[in-house]
């Protein structure tokens, strides 16, 4: 059995913030850098391996897997699948909109918020990180179980659901005029003054820090940048209705930032598709 080593005393765990949090503004979700990972074309090799665990697990306790493949630890799936992927994608789900998730995983990605989807040689699995906190505010830990499930044919379904690339790209531009719009309406500066410096700093935008592997077209790595700030903005604007007058303007807002959101989460689907060509 795969046990759970925290280097440090832990405080009771709480389960995290979901990916498009405030908390994590600016953070690729877990299983969308699994994803990119697992498309890259040069894992079969131990320091290939070691790089994606590095890269997934970020500042976490060493991930472990359960369920469908067993007991086993992140690094030990990943040296197993390198090179073995066929097809990969990390949906992002919420309740009312699973985004093409496999029926099997459905309600624990919609839970978690996220997902990866991936075939191999083996098999079509998806696979649901269950986070946990531990520790304070000052020195935060993470503890992080992958539930995997063995799934049927996927891909044609997610196709439909988060659409393509450039479909992805247009849908943002979109989504970007009416988060622009919602956050100028809210006045998000006056009435909430811990949020203004986080909105200033998403607006502005700047590299990401993510570690992505080698060889991820720029094109889906600015579409990945893009629907993270997105998200995050929405997170941070739907906290309060802010300076609404009524009822119906605030409903007209959340019906905005909810299909801002809802272009984002297709759009990480999208830039993180991938099926081999030979």
């Amino acid at each position: 059995m795969v046990s759970h080593s925290s280097g440090g005393p832990h405080d009771a765990p709480q389960p995290a913030p979901g990916p498009g949090s405030a908390s994590s503004a600016g953070a690729l979700p877990r299983s969308a850098l699994l994803a990119l990972w697992l498309r890259a074309a040069r894992l079969g090799d131990d320091d290939g391996t070691a790089r994606l665990v590095r890269a997934v697990e970020r500042d976490d306790e060493p991930h472990v897997v359960s369920g469908a493949l067993g007991d086993v630890r992140l690094a030990d799936l990943a040296g197993a699948w390198a090179g073995d992927a066929r097809e990969v994608v990390a949906l992002a789900p919420v309740p009312g909109d699973v985004s093409g998730v496999p029926p099997e995983a459905a309600a624990r990605a919609t839970d978690a918020g996220e997902c990866v989807v991936v075939t191999t040689s083996s098999g079509s699995w998806a696979l649901v990180p269950e986070v946990t906190e531990f520790g304070s505010d000052l020195e935060p830990g993470h503890l992080v179980t992958w539930h995997v499930t063995q799934v049927g044919p996927w891909s044609a379904r997610v196709l439909g659901a988060v659409g393509s690339l450039p479909e992805a790209e247009r849908d943002l531009r979109t989504a970007l005029l009416l988060a622009t719009r919602a956050l100028d309406e809210l006045d998000v500066a006056r009435w909430r003054d811990d949020a203004a410096g986080a909105i200033a700093d998403l607006r502005a935008g700047g590299a990401p820090t993510w570690q992505l592997p080698p060889g991820v077209p720029p094109r889906a790595v600015q579409v990945l940048v893009q629907a993270v700030r997105l998200r995050a903005i929405v997170d941070l604007a739907t906290a309060d209705d802010g300076g609404a007058v009524n009822l119906w303007q605030a409903d007209q807002r959340s019906t905005a930032l909810r299909e801002v959101d809802r272009a984002s989460r297709h759009a990480v689907g999208a830039a993180t598709f991938w099926t081999a060509t030979a």
